[in-house]
């Protein structure tokens, strides 16, 4: 094997194990992530794609939102998750919620 036409990639071996098997944290990861709140609330009235869409571009835009997610139950009440840097007001998600065309049927436990 010949090691003399090697191109140097600038990687150093900084603890044996790649990037998805690292063990050690950075502080700043350990931070934002303890200071994130998340909530659930169930929504109703929502069937597809679009419904979804619509009610993340709400809950989005609410100041303090960072995501949102939801597992939609066409049909049914379906589960969004509102994660942020602050607790958001019940009023503030319901509205948002109401603003998108649907209604919130309660926090699950």
């Amino acid at each position: 094997m010949n090691t003399e036409n090697r191109n140097d990639l600038g990687l150093k071996d900084t603890g044996a194990g790649c990037a998805c098997c690292a063990t050690a944290s950075t502080p700043e990861t350990a931070d934002a992530s303890a200071a994130a709140v998340t909530s659930d609330v169930m929504v109703t009235g929502m069937t597809c794609s679009h419904c979804v869409s619509s009610v993340t571009e709400e809950l989005s835009a609410i100041d303090g939102v960072e995501g949102v997610s939801v597992d939609l139950n066409a049909g049914g009440a379906s589960r969004v998750t509102i994660r942020s840097s602050t607790p958001i007001p019940a009023a503030a998600v319901e509205a948002a919620v109401e603003e998108a065309g649907y209604a919130v049927a309660s926090s699950p436990s």
